[in-house]
């Protein structure tokens, strides 16, 4: 047998091969539609979110990113899909303050927020708003507080554990009011039902409250954040109002599946801040009641790693835990 015939057939079955394992390799990312998983359903603060940002983001990738609502379990569901999605870059979730929070709150959570993610972004930082339903007869947070100790208030939450039930578990601890806990599957459906009078009052983030406030539709008492909205300045902050050091703001940020090429959360995260710090982005969050942040991939890693270990100490402190 020639030898030369040898040597070019065994290349050739080596190239052949190269070529059926590895049919995408030359394909340029993105090269199809990516889905953005939503741990919230239509309608929340987070929702609200992803439906500003992912044109933009469709746009700079040329490719649709496709959201997925995927509700329930304060964001587990999305967040357990997302840690086992396949790590390619066609798969990224957009979360909330619960995927640092949940692991103290829950007996059972299959993710690690830090180990089981690659950090792309965090997108904005919201304070939440207590709010009320007009028919309650308060208009201030003394009054509401007032009210609690006479008769059990009814709050709604986003969930268990999100940074709306936790303000009002705080609230709950200083002030001595009384109060039922009512949480739903997401700020979307929560808000809802507070404006339908089916439930008193809400801490709201203030991205999904502030023009359901502005059209008269519910009634504020105060906001979360340790100073006042310039997008509402005449609500006053909870700490003001007689509770010093009374803070709980709500984020939403961006995480791939661990293992992501690092190439590919490093493009999602230059494609995303662009689309945070775009003038007509940062003009409706801030209408919203919301701070764009878009900062780098460590920065975000390390800010998630930190609100788990500071919410971690909160709700041993309050003796929350969930089944």
């Amino acid at each position: 047998m020639n030898p030369n015939y040898s040597a070019c057939a065994r290349a050739a079955t080596i190239a052949m091969a190269a070529v059926m394992t590895c049919p995408l390799a030359a394909q340029p990312y993105p090269s199809k539609p990516i889905r953005m998983i939503v741990a919230v359903p239509p309608g929340g603060p987070a929702d609200t979110l992803a439906r500003m940002v992912s044109p933009k983001l469709s746009e700079a990738l040329g490719q649709n990113v496709v959201i997925d609502n995927r509700p329930g379990a304060n964001g587990n569901i999305a967040y357990e899909m997302a840690a086992r999605a396949v790590p390619d870059g066609y798969t990224f979730v957009l979360v909330a303050a619960g995927v640092s929070i949940n692991p103290a709150l829950y007996r059972e959570v299959r993710y690690d927020p830090i180990r089981d993610f690659a950090a792309i972004t965090q997108g904005i930082s919201v304070p939440n708003v207590l709010i009320v339903h007009p028919s309650v007869p308060v208009k201030s947070l003394a009054e509401l507080i007032a009210l609690g100790k006479r008769r059990p208030v009814n709050f709604a939450s986003a969930g268990n554990g999100t940074s709306g039930h936790l303000a009002l578990e705080q609230l709950r601890i200083v002030s001595g009011l009384q109060l039922t806990h009512v949480p739903y599957k997401g700020g979307g459906p929560a808000l809802a039902e507070l404006m339908g009078g089916q439930v008193q009052a809400l801490f709201s983030l203030a991205l999904a409250a502030t023009p359901q406030i502005k059209a008269g539709r519910v009634r504020a008492l105060a906001i979360t954040s340790a100073r006042r909205s310039q997008v509402a300045p005449d609500i006053p902050t909870v700490a003001e109002l007689g509770y010093p050091g009374f803070e709980v703001t709500g984020w939403f940020g961006w995480l791939a599946p661990a293992h992501t090429p690092a190439a590919i959360v490093a493009r999602l995260n230059t494609e995303l801040v662009r689309v945070l710090r775009d003038p007509q982005t940062q003009k409706a969050l801030i209408a919203r009641g919301s701070e764009p942040v878009g900062n780098s991939q460590t920065a975000f890693a390390a800010f998630v790693g930190s609100e788990h270990d500071r919410w971690a100490k909160v709700i041993q402190q309050a003796g929350i835990r969930m089944d």
